[in-house]
């Protein structure tokens, strides 16, 4: 099974790098050329955040140019949610006859963005509790283990997304196949409203979250706010309890950044639109305020227009 990656960040290179142990052949594309070149010349070298062992992953290669990599059997999309109906869209030359499209991102809408260009029956979904951190060209962080959770967009089980799981689970990427997408890509959206844009706010790693309380309130209150619109909307969680989960998804990722927090402090967009400010357009179609994500959206929005480290006037 040939495997294309559109976007080469955490955790596209963590992915690719564990998937290009499975005997599959992996290439990642992006738009960064330094990421490019350093993946051509020696791979990708995956770092373990509680031990601090180092691996290199050699057999990857990385295109910038989609025509290059060419065909894929298997398509995994992992750019920011803002930016997959144009990924898609210019990288038009992996999506083969055959090719499946497999969305893993964070976010509300991703299916959508792709189904813009391609047929819906070609895209799964899924989402990931794995954490990852890209430290620089190359080199990436992994900072949380999690399973991946995959589905047909119908909620059928078929002969493709059993061979997609099980070749994740070679590669040593604990999968599992669902039968309820809209739920598990709405559980995974909670565990980001409730992570993400805290700790893109306060600049702590996950796993501080939990440690002050004030933080620790703002984080139940803005997923419990989540909750209430997904029930509203008739969606049917997979997680019984999803602010006890968002916990123990702090707890299990505690010493990594999120992905939000990457991004406000090397000053590039965030996905706040697509996670608190989903729960905020979700909320507002069924007659449901969300003040806390409201309040969480703005300060975000802001970090974003002035710069995390920008100096402010009278300081």
């Amino acid at each position: 099974m040939k495997i294309v990656i559109i976007g080469a960040g955490a955790m596209g290179s963590l992915y690719g790098a564990k998937l290009s142990t499975a005997e599959a052949p992996v290439y990642l594309l992006d738009v960064w050329p330094e990421q490019v070149r350093a993946i051509n010349e020696g791979g990708i070298t995956v770092e373990d955040a509680a031990s601090g062992a180092a691996e290199a992953y050699p057999k990857i290669r990385a295109f910038s140019d989609a025509a290059e990599a060419g065909e894929a059997d298997l398509a995994i999309v992992f750019v920011k949610s803002t930016l997959t109906a144009r990924a898609v869209r210019e990288n038009r030359a992996v999506f083969g006859e055959h090719t499946t499209v497999l969305t893993l991102q964070n976010g509300l809408g991703n299916v959508e963005g792709i189904a813009e260009t391609l047929p819906r029956g070609r895209i799964i979904a899924g989402t990931t509790a794995q954490g990852a951190t890209l430290l620089g060209p190359g080199r990436v962080r992994h900072g949380g283990k999690g399973k991946t959770v995959i589905g047909e967009l119908d909620g059928s089980v078929t002969e493709r997304i059993k061979a997609v799981a099980d070749l994740f689970n070679r590669a040593g990427l604990e999968t599992e196949i669902s039968a309820n997408v809209e739920g598990l890509i709405w559980d995974k959206l909670l565990v980001n409203v409730g992570i993400n844009a805290l700790t893109a706010i306060t600049g702590v790693p996950n796993g501080e979250l939990l440690l002050h309380e004030e933080l620790a309130e703002l984080l139940a209150a803005a997923v419990a706010e989540g909750e209430q619109v997904a029930g509203a909307k008739g969606v049917k969680l997979n997680i019984p309890d999803p602010v006890s989960h968002t916990r123990e998804v702090c707890a299990a990722t505690g010493k990594n950044r999120s992905s939000m927090l990457q991004d406000i402090l090397a000053g590039r967009p965030t996905e706040i639109d697509r996670i608190n400010g989903a729960i905020l357009r979700e909320g507002a179609a069924v007659g449901i305020a969300a003040p806390v994500n409201a309040v969480l959206h703005k300060l975000v929005t802001f970090l974003e227009k002035n710069g995390a480290g920008k100096p402010r006037r009278g300081m």
